[in-house]
């Protein structure tokens, strides 16, 4: 994302069954996605953290591309996004997500592993931290990364959605292994 001076920054929600999410988008692509049934705080506070100068514009319209893909995931029917990225971050978090989307439908990874992955592998807890700080949950999918030991870690959106998305993954991997990865783009 460019400078922080009169930036805007677009979002909606996204209501599909029990899922209530903000996501938000620049003029680039997808900013943002919220974690589940949290309050619009959760979003302003973010944007204010990192955009302290951008305006915060609801606009159902321009963020029906970005819902649209994310309902269809929710509802088992993608596997793949299309829609474009907007994210910063420092070289290695962009390292560390980029191995996040590499993580197969349906399936895990170890911290350690994607520490190896990008080439790291002392840096477990960094690893984490650049995990934790993903602003685009689900599609760059950071809920598929686990303790080494198979335990359900910490996740922004909390444990529960964490937990949603894998049991999402499982069910449609043995429905149809041959959709290409969430995480992975065109």
């Amino acid at each position: 994302m460019g400078s922080n001076t009169n930036r805007s920054i677009y979002w909606t929600l996204l209501e599909h069954a029990d899922w209530n999410i903000h996501l938000a988008a620049s003029s680039e692509g997808l900013c943002y996605i919220g974690s589940q049934n949290r309050p619009f705080e959760e979003l302003a506070g973010w944007t204010n953290a990192r955009f302290p100068a951008c305006t915060l514009i609801r606009d159902d319209e321009k963020l029906k591309r970005y819902a649209a893909e994310l309902r269809e995931y929710l509802q088992g029917a993608r596997q793949r996004f299309t829609i474009p990225f907007d994210v910063q971050g420092t070289p290695f978090q962009r390292a560390v997500w980029h191995a996040l989307c590499g993580i197969p439908y349906g399936q895990t990874r170890s911290y350690s592993d994607i520490a190896g992955e990008i080439g790291r592998p002392a840096a477990v807890r960094a690893v984490g931290a650049a995990i934790g700080a993903n602003p685009i949950l689900i599609t760059i999918p950071c809920h598929r990364v686990i303790g080494k030991n198979g335990a359900l870690t910490g996740y922004r959106g909390g444990i529960g959605m964490k937990t949603k998305l894998l049991q999402l993954e499982r069910d449609g991997a043995s429905v149809d292994p041959s959709r290409p990865a969430a995480g992975a783009r065109s």
